[in-house]
């Protein structure tokens, strides 16, 4: 980490804050226990798709006993369309009964007990604490470690490296805020394949579009 690095984020992070004002995450839902559900959905599979399977998921499933208490076919039935069903359902189901047994049915509100869940890694925990219980956290997806690296940020690929090193270069308090808005412009501006630069706020600060330019 270096005097660049800092500077450089503050800018992008004032940047983002102008093009990208609302930092919600794209997955829909009303209490913890839904977001915990559809983070485990979301492993590769979009979000516009968890959606759609979520409206109805909800409406049937709404305690945590509710998911363990229907047989392990129907809740893989339920959730199919997000692939990779089966895994999900078991996960989800096991899950379930550790919040039952250790947590009165409840989600957990710290780190360590998240990434004990099944299913449950330090992205999916990053987001259920910054959008839920107000823990700053910066959620490392692919788009972030391709938008980070790209501007400079850092040249780190592991996600617990790259959380941490973009998480030295801003205060605590952006950085919920701070990663949702590089998992936004990755998804939407930043693409892996082909980046939109015309339509990029960031172009003048970026190193990666001054290399390919050169």
């Amino acid at each position: 980490m270096g005097k660049r690095e800092i500077e450089r984020a503050e800018i992008v992070c004032g940047e983002l804050k102008q093009t990208i004002p609302e930092t919600r995450v794209e997955l829909d839902y009303s209490n913890a226990l839904e977001l915990m559900v559809a983070t485990v959905l979301s492993a590769q599979c979009t979000d516009v798709k968890v959606n759609e399977v979520t409206a109805d998921l909800f409406a049937k499933y709404r305690r945590a006993e509710d998911y363990v208490g229907v047989d392990a076919g129907e809740l893989e039935q339920d959730i199919r369309q997000t692939g990779f069903f089966r895994q999900k359902a078991k996960n989800i189901r096991a899950t379930m009964e550790i919040l039952i047994a250790e947590h009165g049915g409840e989600v957990p509100g710290d780190m360590e007990a998240l990434v004990r869940l099944p299913g449950i890694g330090r992205k999916s925990a990053n987001v259920i604490l910054g959008n839920i219980f107000g823990v700053p956290g910066i959620v490392v997806d692919t788009h972030v470690g391709r938008v980070s690296q790209r501007l400079g940020l850092t040249k780190e690929k592991d996600p617990v490296k790259v959380e941490k090193a973009l998480g030295a270069l801003l205060p605590e308090a952006e950085w919920t805020a701070f990663g949702q808005r590089l998992v936004l412009h990755g998804r939407y501006v930043c693409k892996a394949r082909k980046p939109l630069c015309d339509e990029c706020s960031l172009i003048a600060h970026c190193p990666h579009f001054a290399r390919e330019m050169s």
